[in-house]
């Protein structure tokens, strides 16, 4: 069925955001920032039409993953215009060079990236994928890989307190490398090989971790003090220790609190949170409770019988 988009001209002032969406009908419109992506959550529950329109700049690339499904656009093109439906985890790749005008038909709630030129680069190098200087334009492409990837930041949105630098740089990482694996326009070449940290490097790095319990250290830090590149440094710390930089740390931290939950002269888990770098006393449950399964306070009384 074909729908002809109201006139929008003229009717009234719109106040628009940097992606163009009206900010009037955003229910939710939160960013993060995470090494080379912006991170973007924007939602709608607004049943009406609205219009989005970006003018050519040179800001580089925007990918948006639905969260949720049972949404429609209308893209408009120079001489045409095409209708795309989203599904939950459907995507859609678009550069900012071009100019962008769609209707949007629906509730919605994505998740945007915005990759500036010289970040998509420095993506594609710490991949070992260097010679990407553009990704493959998609709409409405179901991509349930990026979407799981996507989901794992929602708790850094709803608490953004709680969501540490190396948390968001180790995401944007692992979202970034696999953006340009899957839809750069790069030169054939092989999957990158396994590899490990050297002893010394090894120790370097866990070292400066332990040294910022919370979190706050970057991972560009961690990799600078082992002169390795950060995509380099956390494939190679995967592939040495099991985990990524911030499961070891997670897993550091509840090693820490064990210990000092055992100690009788601290009595206050509020305390045990701070010593291990949580935020709050809630934080510090809700970690313990998801690693370890049960809360800090049953665990302590577990362990003094």
């Amino acid at each position: 069925m074909t729908v002809s988009p109201p006139h929008f001209a003229g009717a009234f002032k719109v106040t628009s955001d940097a992606h163009g969406c009206p900010t009037a009908n955003l229910s939710q419109d939160q960013a993060l920032a995470g090494g080379n992506i912006q991170f973007f959550r924007k939602a709608s529950t607004d049943q009406q039409l609205r219009q989005v329109a970006t003018p050519p700049s040179d800001r580089g690339l925007l990918i948006g993953i639905a969260l949720q499904g049972n949404h429609r656009r209308q893209v408009f093109r120079e001489h045409h215009a095409e209708y795309h439906d989203f599904e939950e985890n459907a995507i859609y790749i678009r550069d900012f060079n071009d100019s962008y005008r769609a209707d949007l038909i629906g509730p919605f709630e994505f998740l945007l990236l915005e990759i500036a030129p010289q970040s998509l680069q420095r993506i594609a190098e710490e991949a070992d994928v260097a010679g990407v200087s553009s990704l493959n334009h998609q709409i409405a492409t179901k991509d349930p890989v990026l979407g799981n990837l996507s989901r794992a930041l929602i708790p850094a949105f709803e608490r953004p307190a709680e969501a540490s630098a190396l948390f968001l740089d180790q995401m944007a990482t692992a979202i970034g490398t696999y953006i340009v694996q899957q839809y750069g326009n790069r030169p054939a070449g092989g999957v990158p090989k396994s590899r490990r940290l050297s002893r010394a490097h090894e120790n370097l790095a866990k070292a400066i971790l332990l040294d910022d319990l919370d979190g706050d250290v970057s991972i560009a830090k961690v990799a600078e003090a082992c002169n390795l590149s950060r995509g380099y440094f956390i494939r190679a710390f995967r592939d040495t220790t099991g985990q990524t930089p911030y499961q070891w740390l997670v897993s550091a931290r509840i090693r820490r609190a064990c210990d000092l939950l055992r100690a009788p002269a601290i009595t206050s888990l509020a305390e045990v949170a701070v010593q291990c770098g949580f935020n709050d006393q809630s934080h510090f449950t809700r970690v313990f409770a998801s690693v370890v399964g049960t809360t800090p306070g049953a665990w302590r009384r577990d362990a003094m019988l």
